[in-house]
């Protein structure tokens, strides 16, 4: 077997684990995400097993000193960069990810191509190379789908607008987004159990216009297609609406999905199916909905003891309760009659938004 063969292999297999451990600390320390720290685990220590037996010849051929590629490297301009920072193209976790994921896709592609010649057919297998950085496609797709949610879910801490367009009665919905926005609103949400889709559509492209120019969520209740065909930021859904794990299929990768809940099971199979909010309620009764399961502050505080992903509470909260609201770990307060039932919206926002950072400084306090 040529010597250079080994030498070659060597490189491309300490590219690719290089690129897999950033990748796997990616997922673990910054993201959190247990599941895809795992797959990327298993996978590195899958293509350590898949050479073990060309071990000791790969670490006998290998010359880093004499790498004409380490030579270059050492007199380019970007060595004189400080230490680690040599990707300073680099302006996000996103690109940090996408060049990890591409170097070792590229070096598995290499490795594999290598594998199908007769003098390495015998010691790697180019299908198990193959299936790997098969399985890296997948994984880089999630991570990036995980990193562009969360730069979402960055901006959900706050007041959560749901403009309900039955409870607005005709009022102008544009002109109340604007004004909510103004006050400090984080997300709008627009609600519509009634009206027809092609009304919807034209609504919901201006309230994405607006809340876009803003830096605002748009988020869509229920409708999957309408979130889609309006470049929503995220859908919402109930227990009776689609099931999580399909609205995560058809939706773009970037987008977020909340999921309203009564009980600890719900919230625990909702943030194990995906759920990148919770909006938990009604917390009291509330006159938008009548008949809704009132659960109270004593579920919420249950819930933020068990689940990581933000909690948006949502049901009967105004500036009578919305302390203890806060108090009880809520990360987000969702309103409608709140706001909409005042004439000055923007007014009635910002009142909402003042107990709330009162209420999380004396939770600071304490």
């Amino acid at each position: 077997m040529p010597l250079q063969l080994l030498r070659l292999i060597d490189a491309n297999l300490n590219r690719s684990g290089e690129g897999l451990r950033v990748l796997e600390d990616v997922a673990r320390f910054l993201l959190s995400d247990a599941d895809l720290g795992r797959r990327l685990r298993t996978l590195r220590h899958d293509l350590a097993q898949e050479t073990k037996l060309l071990r000791v010849g790969l670490l006998s051929q290998r010359d880093s000193e004499h790498d004409v590629g380490h030579a270059q490297t050492a007199t380019s301009p970007s060595s004189k960069i400080e230490p680690n920072m040599r990707t300073a193209s680099l302006q996000s976790l996103s690109d940090l990810v996408t060049a990890n994921a591409k170097r070792a896709e590229q070096s598995l592609r290499v490795i594999e191509e290598l594998a199908r010649l007769p003098e390495m057919s015998s010691m790697l297998s180019s299908a198990s190379f193959e299936q790997a950085r098969f399985s890296l496609y997948t994984l880089e797709r999630d991570l990036i789908s995980r990193i562009s949610r969360r730069e979402k879910m960055e901006s959900m801490p706050g007041l959560y607008l749901i403009l309900d367009r039955q409870f607005l009665a005709g009022r102008d919905e544009l002109d109340i987004a604007r004004q909510a926005i103004e006050g400090g609103a984080k997300v709008i949400q627009l609600l519509d159990k009634q009206g027809k889709k092609g009304e919807l559509l034209l609504l919901a492209h201006k309230l994405k216009e607006l809340c876009s120019q803003a830096g605002v969520l748009l988020i869509i209740n229920d409708h999957l297609d309408l979130a889609i065909a309006a470049d929503a930021d995220g859908l919402h859904i109930g227990q009776n609406d689609l099931p999580l794990a399909v609205v995560r299929r058809e939706l773009p990768i970037d987008r977020i999905v909340g999921c309203s809940v009564t009980t600890l099971s719900q919230a625990t199979k909702a943030q194990r199916e995906g759920a990148d909010y919770i909006a938990v309620g009604s917390v009291f009764p509330t006159p938008t909905k009548k008949a809704a399961t009132v659960v109270g502050v004593d579920t919420l505080k249950e819930l933020r003891r068990t689940v990581s992903v933000p909690l948006v509470a949502i049901g009967g909260i105004n500036l009578r309760n919305i302390r203890e609201v806060m108090a009880a770990g809520a990360d987000a307060i969702a309103v409608v009659s709140a706001v909409l039932e005042e004439e000055d919206v923007r007014g009635a926002v910002q009142k909402l938004i003042a107990a709330m950072d009162s209420a999380k400084q004396e939770c600071q306090d304490t």
